[in-house]
């Protein structure tokens, strides 16, 4: 008699079927379903309590949408490089790299060139830091320092260059305008024409108002690239998890002397890597030129070193970074659209931690349970005694949140083994 193994996943396993993975996919989803919907009942609450009108308004939400891109494309470039062992801490540079591209094609040939100047600036800076820390070795962190400052100093001697005296405007800190918008779009019925969405979120009622205002701001002048890069996410996960291109990538990140004693070509797809991870950051850089119109020196404002806080929070995975860049965006456009609107942010933040704080407790993390519960008394106090918050205080809001978000989730984080580390072929 003879047996046949059948290798884990290429049949049936007891107690188990297409039906049962399926149920199984589903529940996640709806999962995550039930957090979202969570959340918006949370914020709901505290809209009325503080009758803050601008925490679910659809304004808010599409400028959140707005500056949550840029930030969540230069995590998502992270995410390419360090899945394959580069840490690459030189995404605000290339960002930089990216606006400056991206406003000297776009001035002469419109956006759809700027899109291109953008990627391929932003490559060019990922190519840089490959050579540097792949080819020769050198520590991934002083490579990307050194990228950051070089890519500051180039464009200031770029445009002092081809600005100075242009005809079509400019200067030494910004380019002439960008010629043309992206195409944007609406959903018929829900948020253009009847403008259902628009209906439902002036009525101002509990919940579903809420819901319109959060689906109108999604779906009312919504931008091509916008788009574009939303579905990103999605395709990133599928091409790095389900695909074998992206295990062999990952496998660079983990074990690269195992990768490479399997035949993986570790040097090049590292090189692919870094190059796509500065790519995607150049990306953002035009999106960032596109909300302005115009490229003008000091926009990145530091993003890319928040995209890379965003990647961390997500724990190196695509759905994580995409709502560590939510999030930032959120608080960023709230600040922007009402500074009497952060100060309900203290009662949001009052309940969520009086939650955590009960969940600890019931765990019997006493410790974690108390810090949870005086934060949280304090975030309540100030929000019954605070009116308006200072101007500099309000511009901090999304740095201080982004720092507040990291600390809890420190606790979780698994970076890639061989992140950071030079790998030479025969040494261990």
């Amino acid at each position: 008699m003879s047996t046949v193994a059948t290798p884990p996943g290429s049949g049936t396993r007891p107690g188990r079927g297409p039906l049962t993975d399926l149920l199984t996919g589903g529940g996640r989803a709806r999962r995550l379903t039930w957090l979202l919907l969570g959340v918006l009942l949370l914020v709901s609450v505290v809209r009325v309590v503080s009758g803050q009108e601008a925490l679910t308004s659809s304004s808010t939400i599409a400028a959140a949408l707005l500056l949550a891109v840029p930030i969540g494309l230069a995590a998502l470039g992270g995410l390419f490089a360090e899945r394959a062992g580069v840490v690459n801490i030189g995404l605000d540079g290339m960002m930089i790299l990216g606006t400056w591209g991206a406003g000297f094609a776009g001035y002469q040939w419109g956006w759809g060139a700027a899109v291109v100047g953008g990627l391929l600036f932003g490559a060019i800076g990922g190519l840089l830091h490959a050579v540097a820390t792949v080819t020769f070795g050198v520590d991934h962190v002083v490579s990307g320092v050194a990228i950051n400052i070089l890519a500051g100093g180039l464009v200031r001697f770029l445009s002092e260059l081809l600005y100075s005296d242009n005809p079509a405007g400019g200067g030494v800190t910004q380019s002439p305008p960008v010629k043309g918008d992206p195409p944007t779009f609406s959903v018929p019925v829900l948020s253009s024409g009847p403008d259902l969405l628009g209906s439902l979120e002036r009525q101002h009622w509990f919940l579903v108002s809420d819901l319109a205002g959060v689906l109108r701001g999604l779906t009312s002048g919504v931008g091509l690239l916008t788009l574009i890069a939303v579905l990103l996410v999605p395709a990133s996960y599928l091409l790095l998890w389900r695909t074998a291109f992206g295990l062999r990538l990952r496998s660079c990140g983990e074990n690269p002397a195992a990768a490479d004693s399997l035949g993986v070509p570790v040097y090049r797809l590292k090189y692919v890597a870094v190059l796509v991870s500065g790519a995607l950051a150049g990306l953002g850089g035009v999106f960032l030129v596109f909300i302005a119109g115009i490229y003008r020196e000091g926009q990145v404002n530091g993003r890319g070193f928040i995209g890379l806080a965003a990647l961390i929070f997500g724990n190196w995975r695509p759905g994580g970074l995409a709502a560590g860049a939510a999030l930032f965006g959120f608080t960023d456009a709230l600040q922007l659209r009402s500074r009497t609107a952060v100060v309900a942010l203290f009662l949001l933040v009052a309940l969520l931690l009086a939650a955590v704080a009960v969940v600890q407790a019931l765990r019997g993390r006493l410790l974690p349970a108390g810090i949870a519960a005086v934060v949280a008394a304090a975030s309540l106090v100030g929000f019954l005694t605070v009116d308006e918050l200072p101007p500099g205080l309000v511009s901090f809001t999304p740095h201080l949140t982004t720092l507040l978000v990291l600390s809890l989730a420190s606790q979780r984080l698994r970076m890639p083994k061989a992140d950071g580390l030079v790998y030479r072929r025969g040494e261990h």
